[in-house]
């Protein structure tokens, strides 16, 4: 049964060295850097292929490594995402068998965002990778909407990915301990997945999906606590004057990936709000780095061999169209 990762992070040194100039460093570089990370994020060929074999991965959609270029200024914003994506492309095209990629795109230059997404998916890049504010701009402006009606038109599924809060959110919230500590409330221990989280419930409730109905959207970690707050979230519906209750945007509008968390109390749950149809494997690689065993453990879980292949190989397939 062939296997599908969705969200495997990659790095690009010239991204890195522009995020690392600005004057409000994204500190969550840092965990770039932990252990190995740094080596297998800048591998894009056969170091990756080989971990890849380790796990019984087959094909591995590349993604840039967070923050991406969301925080740079516009126009350098759109020089090096217009640099990234000719990167991997390159890698996808070296290895047609194993990788495919999702663009990166220059989210603080709005203007640009359509054409650039254009451009990658012309090149065979099969969706998307974004976060949820660019500078004070959310990603449910109305100034995206020309990017989500290009992605809809591509047929280019948008990767909301967390990112670190702002920090006004991050000193409201997520202070007050020693630095690391901090850092990680603010990132993979809470804050991050809250963030994200939010933004794609402000996208339900800006009428996102209303506009473009076709949208889909994925999200990480289980659905990045969405899932697991749904019925207190449906009574938003009415407030904000939504068509349809907040649970059934998440069952027709979106695709959960598990980013590594092999927890079969997180699936049953998953299953609980959407259905086996909406779910796709995922390691969050190299933060996460599941072994062969654990992922075929996890995959003893489903219910059904239909399921299994579903979850493993058939959900990405039709959603990013690889062909395996």
């Amino acid at each position: 049964m062939p296997l599908i990762a969705v969200e495997e992070h990659w790095i690009m040194p010239d991204v890195t060295s522009a995020l690392r100039a600005m004057p409000h460093c994204d500190e969550s570089l840092i965990f770039n850097e932990v252990g190995d990370n740094l080596e297998r994020l800048e591998d894009l060929g056969a170091g990756r292929i080989a971990a890849m074999d380790a796990q019984g991965i087959d094909v591995s959609v590349l993604a840039l490594t967070p923050p991406g270029a969301q925080p740079l200024p516009p126009k350098k914003a759109l020089a090096l995402s217009r640099a990234a994506n000719d990167v991997a492309a390159a890698s996808v095209a070296r290895n047609p068998a194993r990788f495919r990629s999702l663009s990166t795109l220059p989210m603080s230059s709005p203007k640009d965002v359509a054409g650039e997404l254009e451009r990658a998916a012309d090149m065979g890049h099969v969706g998307t990778m974004v976060y949820g504010r660019s500078g004070d701009l959310f990603l449910d402006d109305l100034a995206y909407d020309d990017f989500f009606s290009a992605a809809v038109a591509l047929g280019q599924p948008v990767f909301i990915h967390p990112q670190l809060p702002s920090p006004a959110v991050r000193d409201a919230s997520y202070r007050g301990f020693d630095p690391m500590t901090d850092l990680a409330l603010a990132t993979f221990g809470w804050g991050w997945h809250l963030d994200a989280g939010t933004t794609a419930l402000r996208l339900i409730l800006r009428g996102t999906f209303d506009r473009h109905p076709d949208l889909q959207i994925v999200l990480g970690h289980w659905g990045e606590m969405l899932l697991f707050w749904s019925d207190r979230a449906n009574s938003l519906s009415r407030v904000a004057g939504l068509p349809r209750p907040i649970s059934d945007y998440i069952r027709s509008n979106f695709f959960i990936t598990t980013s590594g968390m092999l927890n079969p109390a997180l699936l049953h749950h998953a299953l609980s709000v959407t259905t086996i149809d909406r779910l796709i494997f995922s390691t969050d690689y190299p933060f996460q780095h599941p072994a062969n065993e654990d992922i075929k453990s996890f995959l003893g879980h489903f219910s059904s061999d239909t399921a299994r292949e579903k979850f493993s190989s058939a959900n990405a397939a039709s959603l990013y169209g690889i062909d395996i």
